[in-house]
């Protein structure tokens, strides 16, 4: 299986110019970044906040660098420290040199990320296609995982074909006019389209050849054992799946799990409102017990 890369140089340098803008103008000038040399690749991390509490570990969904975080982060830092990776294989500063190939090898190189970084224990926090790796790693590497909050994570069904079409959908959107993006925006139930900030990096990263797998849908068994006391928030009205059948189920099969719909939301709920969504997953993480 080949591995993720850029389409040539062009695209390469577009992307970049447009990420470097884009990080001066959104992300906390006190992140510490860093990368972490892993068998899957090169991983760049960023860390922000201080202390010595129990970091958030944010893993971003498909497409989408750690930047995608922008407008949580500072909430998050303000409770304890944060640590905001770009994945391999996605659009952004990480280099891909080996494939991966199971939700083991996601748990595998998030392992070799945090031994990296010297953390070991974090809240993992995911959206989407990372949801679904943060699902991976706690099954995997439970003794890593302090607690799990997760935002319309993949990982409940095969993609639909509603999904495939919202998400076309959403990037021929993306080239069109301001004014009819933002008008779009409504009907299609993704308020991504009116994120003007970060629009230019989103039409740069189709620059970007994504080869991953896509999630392996988790089994009931699965869902029993994972034992860390986990947060999943839906879009009511996601195209992933049928919220409130996979909220349900999630409530069934998971002892730990608490499950919260936002009404008016889609598949888009991680961006429908940051500082509440940041809030949530702050007071859940703190509500946390302490292992024994």
């Amino acid at each position: 299986m080949p591995v993720s890369e850029f389409r040539n140089d062009q695209a390469r340098e577009r992307f970049f110019a447009l990420y470097d803008d884009t990080v001066a103008r959104l992300w906390p000038s006190s992140s510490a970044d860093s990368d972490v040399t892993t068998g899957f690749g090169t991983t760049r991390v960023h860390r922000l906040g201080s202390g010595d509490r129990t970091p958030f570990v944010l893993l971003p969904g498909s497409g989408g660098p750690a930047l995608m975080w922008h407008a949580h982060v500072r909430r998050l830092a303000g409770s304890r420290p944060v640590i905001a990776i770009d994945p391999v294989g996605e659009p952004g500063p990480s280099v891909q040199t080996r494939a991966i190939e199971s939700g083991a090898d996601w748990s595998a190189w998030l392992d070799e990320v945090l031994a990296g970084l010297g953390v070991p224990r974090c809240h993992l926090v995911g959206t989407s296609y990372g949801g679904w790796v943060a699902l991976c790693h706690a099954l995997h590497s439970p003794q890593t995982v302090a607690s799990l909050a997760l935002v319309d994570p993949g990982g409940f069904g095969k993609v639909s074909a509603k999904f495939v079409a919202w998400m076309i959908a959403g990037g021929l959107t993306s080239f069109t006019p301001r004014p009819v993006r933002h008008a779009l925006a409504g009907p299609l139930r993704n308020v991504t389209l009116r994120d003007d900030d970060v629009m230019p990096l989103v039409k740069a990263s189709f620059g970007f050849r994504r080869r991953h797998i896509l999630p392996t849908p988790l089994t009931d068994d699965d869902l029993g054992r994972i034992t860390a006391p986990t947060l999943m928030v839906f879009g009511a009205h996601s195209q992933l799946y049928n919220a409130r059948e996979v909220a349900a189920r999630v409530t069934e099969r998971m002892p730990h799990a608490v499950t919260e719909l936002i009404p008016e939301a889609s598949h888009d709920v991680v961006l429908w409102n940051p500082d509440q969504l940041a809030d949530r997953i702050v007071t859940f993480a703190a509500e946390t017990p302490a292992p024994a």
